[in-house]
C-alpha cells in the first residue's frame, strides 16, 4: 500500500543497475520500456488473458479494457485477492450479512497515488469521486507498550508543506516530534536520526549500489545499542510495518518507506490525509463496485480457474493451462498474457521454454516470502482505544490492530452483520510468525488456530492492561476469525500459509523482473515486479499493473494514452546534497553526513 506525487516527473527511484565492469550503479530512465522496444512489434489481436484477480489483476484489467482490449480475468479463489473481505462462514443470521473477516486490515497512507487514482474511476452511488470518497481519515495512532512503559500517541500533520525543509530542520522534527518520547536514550535517538539523514541525503546510485546490499540491522548498527533500541528501531520499523526480518531486510527498501512515511507526516506530496481507511468492509466499499464496473465495461471473469502452466510455441505463449475446482483442465487462448499472480505462484509457471526465452526470470527463485496474516476478534462491547492504528510495540508477534466499527459510520454493526450480538471488530495483523509467544512459548507457525487466537489476545492484554482507561476481558470476545489461507497440518504440527508476502531482502532487487519479459506476449504484474514503491503493498501491485499495460501498449504500437504513473515524493531541498553524494559515491567515499557523524562521535569520545 503506497503512493506517489508528481505524475511522471522526478528522478527519484529511477531504475538503476549494477555496471558489470566497476560495480557502479547506472541509471536507466525506463529499462522496462527499453526492453519492450527491443522486441519487434507484432500485428496480433487484442484479446488479453489476465492470470490472477487480485489487486494487480484487477488494475491491469481496468487499464486494458479502457483502451479497447478484450479482457478475461482468471482467478483461482476470489476476486480481490489479499485485499478482499472474507465473509465468515455460518455467521449470517436473519437478514444480516456474514461477519466481515479479512486477510488483514488495510490502510491507505497519504503517499498512495496509484490506488486512489483507480478508486476515483470506480463509480459508487452519488459519490463525486467514486470509491475514493469511501476513504475516511484515521486521525490518531497509538504505540502501546507493555510492562508499564509509556505509550506514544501521534496526531495530525506536523509541518506546513510549503515550509522550507533543511537537514537540521528535519533532524529537529525527527528528534522532538516523530521519534521523541519513544523511550530511547538520547544518544541512541540521536544516532538513529543521523542514520536516517544519511539515507535521505544519499543519491540513487548509493541507494541501489550500497544500501540495497546492506541489511537494515547492519545499517542502524543494532548490535551496538540497547534492547530498547533493537525493539523499536531495528525490529519495530521492519516487522510491524512491512513484515520483514530486520537481519535480512534491504536498507534501501526500509529507508525508502521510512522516508515516505516522514514526508507523509510532513504533508509533502500527499494524495489526501496522513492515514485513511475505508468506511465499510473492503468488498462493500471497493472490490464489489470495482468488479461491477469492470463487467459493465466488458471484462469477463472466470473464477475457480487455477493457472498451472504456460505453453510456448516459437518463443511466444501460445496458451495457458488452468485447472478448475473439480480438477478439470482447460486451455486458455489469448493474444497477450498478463501474469498477475504472486511471486511464489508465478515462478512455478517458468518451465524450460519460458526460461530459455527469458533466463532472467530464474532469479525469481531466490526471492523470499514471509507471513503477515490477520485475525479478527468480533466483540460484544465496543472499545475506544484510538481513532486509528495501534502498534503493540513489545509484542513477540509484532502485532498491529484497528477497531473498525468506528469508521463504518453508515453501518450499524449489530444490525448489519452476524447474529446481532457482535458490535465491533478488532482486526489484528500478525507480522512475526517465528518468535515464541507468551502463553505457549511457541511461534505462531507452530500454534493451532485456537492457540493463535488465545496468544494474540494475551499479547494485546499485556499492552493495554496498564492504560487504566478500560479493561480487556475474554468475555468481550463474541468470536474470532483467522485468515483461511492459514491452515493447520496435524501431522507436521505446524501451519501452512497460502498467502505469504514478498520480503525485500538485501540484494534482491537484481533478482526481481521487469513488467515486460523477453517473451513477446507475456507481461508481469504484481508487487514483486520492480516498481517505485518497492514493497509488498496494494500500491506496488497497482503500479506494476500499469507498467505491464504500458509495455503491452508499446509492443502493440498503440497510440492510446498510457496509464498514469506517479513517483514517491522527493524533497527538492536535498537535491544539492544528493548531487554532492553522487560524486562522493563515484569516488568510493561515504556520504558527507556519515563523515560528520563520525567526527562528532570522535569529538565526544
Amino acid at each position: 500500500m503506497v503512493s506517489w506525487t508528481d505524475r511522471g516527473e522526478g528522478s527519484r527511484r529511477e531504475f538503476l543497475r549494477d555496471a558489470a565492469a566497476a560495480g557502479a550503479v547506472v541509471a536507466s530512465a525506463s529499462p522496462m520500456a527499453a526492453l519492450a522496444r527491443a522486441i519487434p512489434r507484432r500485428a496480433r489481436g487484442k484479446s488479453v488473458a489476465v492470470l490472477g484477480g487480485g489487486m494487480a489483476g484487477l488494475t491491469a484489467a481496468h487499464e486494458l479494457i479502457e483502451r479497447g482490449f478484450k479482457v478475461t480475468v482468471y482467478e483461482p479463489v476470489r476476486l480481490g485477492g489479499k485485499a478482499r473481505s472474507i465473509p465468515v462462514p455460518g455467521t449470517a443470521k436473519g437478514k444480516r450479512r456474514a461477519l466481515p473477516g479479512e486477510h488483514g486490515f488495510r490502510f491507505f497512507p497519504g503517499f498512495y497515488h496509484h490506488v486512489p487514482d483507480s478508486m476515483r474511476r470506480i463509480p459508487y452511488g452519488d459519490n463525486p469521486n467514486g470509491v475514493w470518497d469511501n476513504l475516511v481519515d484515521a486521525t490518531g495512532t497509538l504505540s502501546a507498550r507493555a510492562n508499564g512503559r509509556p505509550d506514544a500517541l501521534f496526531l495530525g500533520i506536523l509541518w506546513a508543506p510549503n515550509e522550507i525543509l533543511s537537514v537540521e530542520g528535519l533532524r529537529q522534527i525527527l528528534l522532538e516530534e516523530i521519534l521523541g518520547g519513544k523511550g530511547l536514550r538520547p544518544d541512541e535517538l540521536a544516532f538513529f536520526v543521523q542514520r536516517l539523514l544519511i539515507f535521505v541525503t544519499s543519491c540513487d546510485e548509493r541507494r541501489y549500489g550500497q544500501w540495497e546490499k546492506v541489511p537494515w540491522w547492519e545499517f542502524v548498527q543494532a548490535d551496538r545499542f540497547s534492547d530498547e533500541y533493537r525493539t523499536i528501531i531495528a525490529r519495530g520499523l521492519t516487522r510491524s510495518l512491512v513484515a520483514a526480518k530486520e537481519e535480512v531486510a534491504s536498507t534501501r527498501t526500509i529507508g525508502n518507506m521510512g522516508e515516505a512515511f516522514v514526508m507523509n507526516i510532513l504533508g509533502r506530496g500527499n494524495d489526501g490525509a496522513l492515514d485513511r481507511v475505508l468506511n465499510a468492509p473492503t468488498n462493500e466499499a471497493w472490490i464489489n463496485p470495482w468488479v461491477r464496473h469492470l463487467r459493465k465495461l466488458g471484462v469477463r471473469f472466470e473464477v475457480g480457474q487455477k493457472v498451472t502452466g504456460l505453453e510456448l510455441k516459437g518463443g511466444e505463449v501460445e496458451s495457458a493451462v488452468a485447472v478448475d475446482w473439480r480438477g478439470r483442465k482447460r486451455r486458455i487462448d489469448a493474444d497477450w498474457f498478463v501474469c498477475a499472480m504472486p511471486a511464489e505462484r508465478a515462478r512455478r509457471l517458468w518451465n524450460k521454454k519460458v526460461l530459455k526465452a527469458d533466463p532472467k526470470l530464474e532469479g525469481m527463485n531466490d526471492l523470499f516470502v514471509d507471513w503477515m496474516v490477520g485475525i479478527q476478534y468480533f466483540l460484544r462491547e465496543k472499545i475506544e482505544i484510538t481513532r486509528g492504528h495501534i502498534t503493540f510495540a513489545d509484542s513477540p508477534w509484532a502485532l498491529t490492530a484497528l477497531t473498525q466499527a468506528q469508521f463504518w459510520e453508515h453501518r450499524n454493526f449489530p444490525k448489519t452483520y452476524g447474529d446481532g450480538k457482535a458490535v465491533d471488530c478488532l482486526s489484528v495483523d500478525i507480522s512475526d510468525w517465528d518468535t515464541p509467544g507468551l502463553l505457549y512459548n511457541k511461534p505462531a507457525k507452530k500454534c493451532t488456530p485456537k492457540q493463535v487466537a488465545k496468544e494474540v489476545w494475551a499479547q494485546i492484554e499485556a499492552h493495554l492492561a496498564d492504560r487504566g482507561e478500560f479493561a480487556l476481558n475474554k468475555k468481550m470476545v463474541h468470536s474470532w476469525f483467522l485468515d483461511p489461507g492459514v491452515t493447520w497440518d496435524p501431522k507436521r504440527k505446524r501451519n501452512r500459509n497460502a498467502t505469504p508476502l514478498l520480503v525485500n531482502t538485501a540484494g534482491s532487487w537484481e533478482k526481481r523482473p521487469e513488467a515486460a519479459t523477453e517473451v513477446p506476449n507475456l507481461f508481469l504484474s504484481g508487487d514483486y515486479v520492480k516498481n517505485d514503491i518497492d514493497l509488498a503493498t496494494m500500491e506496488g501491485a497497482n503500479e506494476s499493473a500499469r507498467d505491464a499495460v504500458i509495455a503491452l501498449l508499446d509492443r502493440v504500437g498503440s497510440k492510446a494514452d498510457p496509464p498514469a504513473k506517479y513517483k514517491l515524493y522527493d524533497p527538492p531541498e536535498f537535491e544539492p546534497l544528493k548531487a554532492i553524494d553522487r560524486e562522493l559515491y563515484k569516488a568510493g567515499l561515504p556520504n558527507v553526513l556519515e563523515v560528520r557523524g563520525a567526527q562528532r562521535a570522535a569529538a565526544r569520545g
